[in-house]
């Protein structure tokens, strides 16, 4: 899979403003990979992810790929 960094980038920041994750890598323990959120931050979290995807949309953005 190709490393997309604006998506990475998108999502951290999504990840720390919404959740309260400080980082979406791997740090290989379970107390630093799992987190306890709320419905409602997962919920919030989610919201902005779909509204950054539309803003790309209407501003014909180079279409951000997950897959390779």
């Amino acid at each position: 899979m190709k490393t997309n960094t604006k998506l990475n980038q998108l999502l951290e920041q999504i990840a720390k403003q919404h959740l309260f994750i400080d980082t979406l890598e791997t740090q290989s323990s379970d107390r630093l990979d799992f987190h306890d959120v709320s419905v409602w931050a997962v919920k919030a979290a989610l919201q902005a992810a779909y509204e950054a995807g539309l803003k790309a949309a209407e501003t014909n953005t180079t279409p951000i790929h997950t897959q390779s």
